[in-house]
């Protein structure tokens, strides 16, 4: 199937970019680009793409309010929607997030990564730039009680899970721990089925605040 994909950045160079970083891969066709964020809301509402890819800064209204707008608390059906910037600062990522953004990105994330964030977000999932991981840990760990799973991990689970809380995609993980793609998705499922999180990004806040993560060591690379 192929994911449907709205670009929207107020430069156009950037725009051109992104959309030719994502019209390489097989699967996903830019079915609309905008300036700013009105048209981008606009346009999002008319194509009702899979995918919104949203720059933060623009001019009028800014990405964070055309997410709010199209993913936020109270929205009916909300849109799966991507914030990518140059900007590196807390108050994007947290503003982003609470908007109802299901991925943020920094425009260097290079094209595997800007991918995959594409893909999760139209199945759901979220995917967050791992250089913000661990401040996005810090800022909402001790904010809970965390939940006890409904089951216990498994082992191979509680690598995966410090995989996840580490930051790594799900291609980075079948390489540290020699697994398949599918076997990694169907682990990263049952975490959340367990743990009663929503996505990744809450999978890593339970490892954070169970302390598995913060100096823990890393997987073992082991086959079986």
């Amino acid at each position: 199937m192929t994911i449907r994909v709205l670009v929207a950045d107020d430069q156009e160079i950037v725009r051109t970019g992104l959309t030719m970083l994502l019209g390489v891969q097989p699967d996903i066709e830019v079915v609309g680009e905008a300036a700013d964020g009105e048209a981008a809301v606009e346009l999002a509402r008319r194509l009702h793409p899979d995918v919104c890819l949203f720059d933060i800064r623009m001019p009028g209204t800014d990405g964070i309010e055309a997410t709010r707008r199209l993913a936020g608390p109270g929205v009916e059906d909300p849109m799966a929607v991507v914030v990518i910037t140059t900007f590196d600062l807390d108050e994007y990522v947290y503003a982003a997030l609470r908007a109802g953004a299901r991925g943020f990105l920094l425009k260097n994330a290079g094209t595997q990564l800007l991918a995959q964030a594409v893909h999760a977000a139209a199945t759901g999932d979220a995917l967050i730039a791992p250089s913000v991981t661990a401040r996005l840990l810090d800022a909402f760990a001790g904010t809970g009680v965390p939940n006890q799973p409904v089951e216990p991990l498994t082992d191979r689970e509680e690598q995966v899970l410090l995989s996840v809380a580490r930051g790594r995609t799900n291609r980075e993980i079948t390489e540290e721990l020699y697994i398949t793609l599918s076997t990694v998705k169907t682990h990263i499922a049952s975490l959340m089925a367990k743990l009663g999180a929503r996505n990744r990004v809450e999978i890593a806040i339970w490892a954070y605040e169970t302390r598995r993560i913060g100096g823990a060591a890393p997987p073992p690379r082991r086959k079986y």
